[in-house]
Order: structure tokens, then sequence, then C-alpha cells
């Protein structure tokens, strides 16, 4: 990726010549593509840059607001898999507008200052990375957000990236994967992805998602183990509706493999796959899955040596999937305690090596109620 180092005046200079329309500032200083925002500005016309330019515009004044004013910033001529849209130097905001086409449609680069960006009311359309962090303990903020048709929502720097990306009432729909976490953590709320390939890669770090809709993408998350140092320490749903997804993970790498999977009054509903996770630790609480191809099925994880799985099963209902409601696989030893399992068609509550915490309840399941617990009917 190449990087940028200062404001180059032929970069300006150049788009003119090729008649990129100029755009009003809201103190009267013209706009140009490749130009340096040190001030306050606010947008008053389209920007269409060439990307073959280093960047559209560049922020680099402390705590400036750049406002795009309902406008776009669109990569024009070939694609460039290095253009950026704007490129942020430091802490500062990035508002109310579109930013279409760019290999990077926001950027941090290694090279600046910038710790904390917060982005607002933006749509960023069709590029290859729509925000793009360079740095190291960055925190984005992204507040009603719309994410569409990028190859990836949210990445960063391979090896030389980290931090937050704190997602709020944000859509991200189309994207082939919508968020990528590798050496970050992602704190996700009353956000909606739609119709995804992949709505969240969780290589290294911790995602935490809650009260948001998760629904109709081919698969909601992958979670390798790798073998290496790379591991996803958390993977945790809050109040959340996963639901009429193609499968719960890609076909490739069926099984999630967190260090801890956590799930709190969260719905799992009339999905293509059960849910298979292996992990150390578990913490699922008042959850329903329902009507889903199959259930939940749990294990310890493989990572340089074998792991027995532990944790907290509580609360949950499993009702109506199509094979096994819940299946902890031997030797794992969860606490299972005060489930209920309905109308599933393998067995209810199968977990034969777990601690039985009483108060499950199974009934008209295909293959059998309960192994390794004791359950009532009612």
């Amino acid at each position: 990726m190449q990087r940028t180092h200062g404001f180059v005046v032929a970069v300006a200079t150049a788009t003119l010549i090729m008649g990129a329309p100029a755009v009003q500032a809201s103190g009267g200083t013209t706009v140009h593509c490749g130009d340096t925002i040190t001030h306050h500005t606010k947008l008053t016309h389209n920007l269409s840059c060439p990307g073959t330019a280093p960047y559209a515009l560049r922020v680099s004044g402390e705590g400036v607001v750049l406002d795009l004013g309902g406008y776009t910033i669109r990569r024009t001529g070939p694609e460039n898999i290095e253009s950026v849209g704007i490129t942020v130097d430091t802490n500062s905001t990035v508002r109310n507008g579109t930013i279409e086409g760019f290999g990077h449609g926001v950027a941090t680069t290694e090279s600046s200052g910038v710790r904390n960006l917060r982005l607002h009311q933006l749509e960023l359309v069709d590029n290859r990375a729509a925000i793009y962090n360079g740095v190291t303990e960055m925190r984005f903020l992204i507040t009603e957000c719309r994410l569409r048709g990028n190859l990836v929502g949210l990445d960063g720097e391979p090896d030389g990236s980290t931090g937050l990306f704190d997602v709020r009432s944000s859509v991200f729909t189309q994207n082939g994967t919508a968020m990528y976490v590798d050496f970050h953590d992602l704190d996700v709320l009353d956000s909606t992805f739609t119709s995804n390939e992949l709505t969240v890669f969780c290589r290294q770090g911790r995602v935490r998602v809650r009260s948001s809709t998760i629904a109709w993408n081919a698969s909601v998350s992958t979670i390798p183990n790798d073998g290496g140092f790379r591991q996803c320490d958390e993977m945790r749903f809050e109040n959340t509706l996963i639901s009429n997804n193609t499968a719960l993970a890609p076909p490739e790498v069926p099984v999630w493999q967190p260090q801890k999977l956590s799930m709190i009054d969260s719905q799992v509903v009339n999905n293509g796959s059960g849910l298979q996770a292996a992990a150390d630790t578990v913490y699922l609480d008042g959850n329903t899955f329902f009507g889903n191809a199959d259930g939940l099925t749990l294990s310890g994880r493989d990572w340089q040596v074998p792991v027995v799985l532990t944790g907290i099963i509580r609360g949950n209902q499993f009702l109506s999937n199509d094979g096994d409601g819940l299946r902890v696989q031997v030797p794992g030893k969860p606490t299972v305690r005060s489930n209920v399992a309905l109308g599933n068609t393998g067995y209810g509550l199968f977990a034969p090596t777990a601690f039985d915490g009483g108060g499950n309840v199974a009934r008209d399941n295909g293959a059998g109620n309960c192994v390794g617990l004791v359950c009532a009917s009612h």
C-alpha cells in the first residue's frame, strides 16, 4: 500500500488541469481533489477524483470536522487498489456524505498521529476496504453509517495495526466481509447486517455484538484456529437476533473456535445450519435456538494440547431444530442447568460428561430426550 507523507501540491494542480470540480468550504475556501484539510470544512459540491492520486482529501488538522455536506467523493478512472478516498492524520471527525469506489474509503496511515477518529452518517460504497486502519492503539467511533458493496467493511494493516472499532446504529449490507478483526477489538451496538457474504471474521481479538440483527447473510462468522499465535479471544452476542442466514459458518471452516463463546438473551432462528463451536469455555444464558438445520454442538478446542470444554449453559431453549437441540461432545464438562429442549429431531439434550445443574426439561425429541442429564418432561 502506497503511503502519503505531507501535502503534495502537484497532485492538486494536476487534478485542476483534469477538470475536477472545485468545492467551496464553509469558510469560503475552495477545496480540490488532493487538498489537505487543516480547519473545519463543509463541502458544497461533489468531488470526482482520479484514482491515480494518493488520496482524494487528507485531514491533518487536530480536532477538524470535515463535513461532506451530503455530497459524494468518487473515484474516477480505472480501479486502483492503492487509491484512498480520505486519509486521516489527526484526531478528527468525518461526516455526512458518500465515499465511493476507492481502494480504501477512509484510511489512517502508520506515519500519522491519529488515535481517535469519528465517522458519522457516512455511506461507504463499492470500496475495496471501506474503513482501513494503519496505526496502533487506534479507536474508531462509527455512528449511523452505511457500508454497502465493499469487499471488506472494516479492515486493518496486517501485523501493523491495533485498536478498537466501536460501531453504533450502522448498517452493513452486500459486502464481501463486513468486519475483519485481526489484533483489534470490535464492539457493535444497535446495528444491522444483511446480505453480506460473511458478517465477521475473528482472527485475533474480541468481538461483542449487542442489540443487533444479523439476517439473510451467506455466513455469520468464521473463527479459525490455525495452530499459531493468532486466536479469537471471545465471540460474544447479547440480545441479538441471528436469523435466516444460509449458514452460521462457511463450509470450508464450519466450526467456530474462539477461546470463549458467550451468548446472552439472543435468538438463533431459522438458519440453514446449526452452530458448531470448539471453545475453552462457554457462557450461554437465556438464548433460544429455534428451527435451525441443526442445534448447538459444543466441544473443547484443540490448540497445541486438547482443551476440555467448561462453562455455563443455563436457561436456554432448544426448539424444533433438525438434529440434536444441544450436544456437548465428550469429554466436555460444562454445567447444564434449567434448559428446555422440545421437538428436536435428534436428542433434546445430549451431554454425557457434563455436570447436571438440575432443572432441565425435555420432551418430544426424536432420538430421545436427555443423555447424561436428568430431565423432567414438563
